[in-house]
């Protein structure tokens, strides 16, 4: 591969390619890709061929593809810079959480490396972002951790509120205005069947949540 820095097609082609690799054990398909980045099916198929000329992907034709180590790296490059980039906009200059994800997806192919390392130095380099997803280290590391949804979480158990996996800003302003915020306790009290309404106890005061917007909403569960 030659020096020429990646695209910005290539970089959220990469940033989609492993974000899919998360919910899958299996190879990430040329449709669900396609869906992910509002693109044609054939555009992806083309755009993997190269990738996998460069040492990005390994692709193979009807069985999907997942990234190289060179691709994750790049990838895991990618997130850190959105990551650090969404806190820097929460934290130094005020943004509502649901602003600041198109605000930094278009940062992050903008600005430079120092740029970005001396965001993380002043955020006293932080391991999670506004929304509780995890930034990779300069190496690449990331953090683990074992976050269930509040459709899962076992009835009348406290947790604390670690994660916002919601992609609609509509739905992630729904989330806050029903007082969710990332290290407030909770405890699911009722759960209607065949995917009805929970009832949860949000740091003291009760509250009513559709099943999909709970679904969206990752916690701990305390030792």
């Amino acid at each position: 591969m030659t020096n020429t820095p990646p695209s910005r097609a290539v970089e959220d082609f990469l940033k989609a390619v492993y974000s899919l690799q998360q919910k899958t054990p299996d190879r990430v398909s040329t449709n669900s890709l396609a869906e992910a980045l509002n693109i044609a099916a054939p555009t992806v198929t083309d755009m993997a061929r190269r990738m996998e000329d460069a040492g990005l992907l390994d692709y193979r034709k009807y069985h999907g593809m997942i990234l190289t180590d060179e691709g994750m790296a790049l990838a895991l490059r990618v997130l850190r810079r959105h990551r650090l980039l969404e806190l820097y906009l929460v934290q130094e200059l005020g943004y509502a959480l649901h602003e600041v994800h198109h605000e930094a997806e278009n940062l992050e192919h903008a600005v430079s490396d120092r740029f970005i390392e001396a965001i993380a130095t002043k955020l006293g380099n932080p391991t999670l972002d506004p929304h509780g997803d995890p930034i990779p280290a300069v190496d690449g590391t990331i953090i683990r951790r074992n976050l269930v949804s509040l459709n899962v979480l076992e009835l009348n158990t406290r947790a604390c509120v670690s994660r916002f996996t919601a992609d609609n800003d509509d739905m992630l302003q729904h989330i806050l205005n029903r007082n969710f915020r990332l290290g407030v306790i909770v405890q699911v009290t009722h759960r209607d069947p065949f995917e009805g309404p929970l009832t949860v106890v949000v740091d003291g005061d009760e509250n009513i949540i559709g099943h999909a917007v709970a679904d969206h909403i990752l916690v701990e569960v305390g030792e």
